[in-house]
């Protein structure tokens, strides 16, 4: 199985770096204590004022590389952060940091965002199109589409990422997520809330090839979850991705750490379908799904089409097979639920979608349940650039940090590579109750990944530890190559 592959791996590792072995032992993680890595190195860092962080967007700008950085609202302890380039307080929104130069990243401004604490506030997602991508976009402009709060998603033009100016929005709503934007086309799928539907979130999709007038095509999700229908409700929505009209197909993700869902969409039907919100409308765009088990979600669905399979080349099957990564979210700290885990499912056939393989890290090969905190997956990497993608997959999975798989046969993934963050001064304690008390620990919490055309891993933390930018290194490295 794949997961004794990738803990013969991590044992392997752990006999030869002190790192790991001192990572093996340690019940939580202590300050000045180095950070532990497998064929990844620490390049640079930034605090992001201490705010907590959630998903990281890279984009290229001219001979600048800039990060783009959702946060969750503020905690009850400091709800509203002090940004020390204006000298105010602001609520969590969105920060923007040059990583031109890796090893020295300059924080350049904070757009703050919806009051609120936790999921309630803040502004956790970001993607970013070139306006001379985007169909009727300015050319001169870079469009940020970002979420506010649960209120609201945005969009800025950051040409000049110091200075961020409001272009549109779409406000009317009561919850976000994790949206997805196709530049090419400019068509957008915003996770949101509306009245009358039966779960919190749901799909709106909308043409923004015009960023300065976002025009609404339609509103979708599962029949079930539609304003008038009846029975239980399917989960509700986590977030797709696209790719795009070539291939003509979507990839949605319900659910985060529980009755998890994936649903193979045909593009050309929902955008083009007929948008009146019954059973039968909602039912015509979906190719198939795949469900998971009760125990675990669907919190990132990523596409790995057309990929060669070396093992396959001399048989009479068909070499080429179509994969989805399907990553759970761990909700609750210190292992009090169901591993949440990575799984592949093979699509080829998309009629009959079968999970085919899984990862999880090795409990003991960090005690991670006793750390504190989250212990399980949260997200990958999602860029599509052809340094990794098809390659190696980066897994955040909270107190251990990023685990790089090596996914070149998605039957057989294999971890090669990690890095746990070391904690500061910053990071915040993470909570149970026991007999009716708190008990805390302090722990990283490495909460989303992101990867740039460079070869570089952004890491950023849920509890206020901040932006790592990484590298790989030894075997890990020479696969990427």
């Amino acid at each position: 199985m794949s997961n004794a592959s990738s803990r013969n791996v991590i044992f392997a590792a752990c006999a030869v770096s002190l790192a790991c072995v001192s990572g093996a032992l340690a019940q939580s993680q202590k300050i000045g204590a180095p950070p532990e890595a497998v064929n990844m190195r620490l390049v640079g860092a930034n605090d992001l004022q201490a705010r907590s962080a959630y998903q990281p967007t890279i984009h290229k700008q001219g001979a600048r590389y800039i990060a783009y950085i959702g946060h969750h609202g503020g905690t009850e302890a400091n709800p509203k952060p002090l940004n020390p380039l204006t000298g105010q307080a602001e609520f969590n929104g969105t920060s923007i940091v040059d990583v031109s130069d890796p090893q020295k990243p300059v924080y350049l401004f904070h757009i703050p965002g919806e009051e609120g604490l936790d999921e309630a506030g803040g502004g956790q997602m970001t993607r970013v199109c070139d306006g001379s991508q985007v169909p009727r976009g300015d050319r001169n402009a870079v469009y940020l589409l970002r979420t506010f709060g649960n209120s609201a998603h945005e969009i800025w033009n950051v040409a000049s990422p110091e200075k961020p100016v409001l272009v549109s929005r779409i406000a009317g709503i009561k919850g976000t997520h994790k949206n997805f934007w196709e530049c090419e086309t400019g068509i957008a799928y915003l996770v949101s809330g509306l009245e009358g539907w039966r779960v919190r979130r749901m799909t709106q999709v909308y043409d923004l090839s015009d960023p300065a007038n976002p025009k609404r095509i339609r509103d979708f999700g599962l029949v079930g979850q539609e304003p008038g229908a009846s029975g239980d409700a399917p989960t509700e929505l986590h977030g797709p991705i696209s790719l795009g009209p070539q291939t003509n197909r979507i990839y949605f993700g319900y659910g985060t750490n529980k009755g998890g869902i994936l649903q193979i969409v045909d593009r050309e039907k929902l955008l083009k379908g007929p948008t009146e919100l019954t059973a039968k409308n909602l039912a015509e765009p979906e190719i198939s799904r795949l469900y998971l088990s009760a125990f675990n979600g669907a919190h990132t669905t990523f596409p790995l089409p057309r990929m060669a399979i070396k093992e396959f080349a001399k048989g009479k099957q068909e070499p080429l097979r179509d994969f989805v990564m399907i990553v759970d979210e761990s909700l609750v700290n210190e292992c009090t639920e169901p591993r949440q885990m990575v799984w592949f499912a093979d699509v080829t056939v998309e009629t009959r979608p079968l999970i085919v393989s899984s990862y999880t890290v090795p409990e003991a090969s960090g005690n991670f349940c006793d750390r504190g905190g989250r212990f399980g997956s949260h997200s990958s990497n999602e860029s599509f650039a052809p340094i990794f993608y098809k390659k190696l997959a980066f897994i955040a999975f909270f107190n251990a940090g990023v685990r790089t798989l090596d996914i070149r046969d998605p039957y057989h993934p294999v971890e090669v590579g990690s890095f746990i963050p070391a904690i500061t001064e910053r990071t915040t304690p993470r909570c149970i109750k026991v007999d009716g008390q708190d008990r805390c620990k302090t722990a990283i919490q490495t909460n989303n990944v992101e990867t740039d055309d460079r070869g570089y891993i952004y890491i950023v933390d849920r509890a206020n530890t901040g932006l790592h930018i990484l590298e790989l290194t030894g075997d890990a490295k020479s696969i990427a190559q």
